[in-house]
């Protein structure tokens, strides 16, 4: 995740605002998950250690037509594990929102499947991307890809037990040589998989190099489910060329919309928000923070935002000293009362002087992320 969002980071401060599009937009078409109807074709993507309510409930009010959480533990819930089951939990006005499970047994999959529905899914995912070892040794994420009789075993386990819809997060394999996406995603999809999420690399490239979405275009070619891109789409231009070019149904950001949740709308609308000043963005931090809270507590929280800091300030006006500032802030309120002081410093520096002409200030390299 680190040396991936080096590489994000340091693209989006690069990068120049989107244009504007004229006519229909691809990726403001609502589309169906079986009987589930999204209200755009972009997805906030399932990210481990993430993708809580809070993060989920952002995403969708910054315009994603569908928030997926964080993967959940099926033996972590079957065995009533309390912050395993807590991670079921959803918001009311997050929906549409998918849960994500992991696991190599079928039947606790299917008991977790029940468990997230009773908690507010409208949509039940199965991981089969992580590539972290720790998940893989143990048969699941990634690793179901080399074992698909289990694999599609469980795909039909939930299908059977839920009437919402069960969708499969998929990479192209375990590694390049031994990857069967097509054969695999055509599995899942007679098990009863009503949608697929396909990222392009093999699991034991992680995120090395770009995706090849010409791998998610045989996936499309070949199943009638729709597919869901995953995987190095930062832009709204890229959006679309994965949904004209690759046939994919719709797209999931990831990393892309990590300190900067306007990608979803952007991406969903195929134009660019409206400039955002530093008291935009702290503003925007203290709204998720107040979520991070009511999700996790305070001191969770204050961890969880220690991540999201540094991404929100490529581009800005952020000194690292400022930066390092916010990470070993003891508590929530502490770090935004440093967040509103670098938004006051900062509108002050915009003011122009009387007599003088105010030349933009340049933007800061992009910074690490922490």
């Amino acid at each position: 995740m680190r040396k991936g969002m080096r590489t994000v980071l340091s693209e989006r401060a690069a990068a120049p605002r989107a244009a504007h599009t004229d006519g229909a937009w691809p990726l403001a078409e609502p589309f169906l998950i079986g009987d589930l109807r999204l209200e755009n074709r972009v997805v906030q993507a399932p990210l481990a250690g993430i993708a809580n309510w809070a993060f989920r409930r952002q995403s969708r009010r910054h315009g994603a037509g569908l928030a997926v959480s964080e993967m959940v533990a099926s033996l972590g819930v079957r065995h009533g594990n309390r912050r395993t089951v807590g991670m079921l939990a959803t918001a009311p006005d997050e929906h549409p929102v998918g849960i994500q499970l992991f696991g190599t047994d079928p039947d606790a999959m299917a008991e977790a499947a029940c468990a997230a529905v009773d908690a507010g899914a409208d949509m039940v995912d199965v991981n089969m991307g992580c590539p972290v070892p720790k998940v893989c040794k143990t048969g699941a994420g990634a690793a179901l890809l080399d074992d698909l009789d289990r694999a599609e075993r469980i795909v039909a386990a939930m299908a059977r037990a839920v009437t919402v819809p069960v969708t499969v997060k998929m990479r192209r394999g375990t590694t390049p040589a031994t990857a069967d996406p097509v054969g695999a995603a055509r599995r899942f999809e007679h098990a009863g998989a009503a949608a697929l999420f396909v990222h392009p690399r093999a699991a034991s490239e992680e995120y090395a190099g770009r995706a090849d979405h010409r791998v998610t275009a045989e996936v499309a070619d070949a199943v009638a489910v729709p597919v869901i891109a995953s995987g190095d789409i930062r832009s709204a231009e890229e959006a679309r060329l994965v949904v004209e070019r690759h046939g994919a149904a719709a797209v999931a950001i990831g990393r892309a919309a990590l300190g900067n949740p306007w990608a979803f709308g952007e991406i969903a609308a195929g134009r660019p928000a409206p400039e955002r000043t530093l008291a935009d963005i702290v503003a925007e931090i203290a709204t998720f923070a107040g979520d991070a809270r009511a999700a996790l507590g305070d001191q969770r929280a204050c961890a969880y935002l220690r991540k999201f800091y540094g991404w929100y300030f490529p581009g800005q006006r952020v000194a690292a000293g400022d930066r390092d500032a916010l990470l070993i802030a003891p508590t929530i309120d502490e770090a935004l009362e440093r967040l509103a002081a670098l938004a006051a410093r900062d509108a002050t520096q915009l003011q122009p002087s009387p007599g003088l002409v105010q030349h933009p200030a340049p933007h800061t390299a992009a910074l690490p992320c922490s």
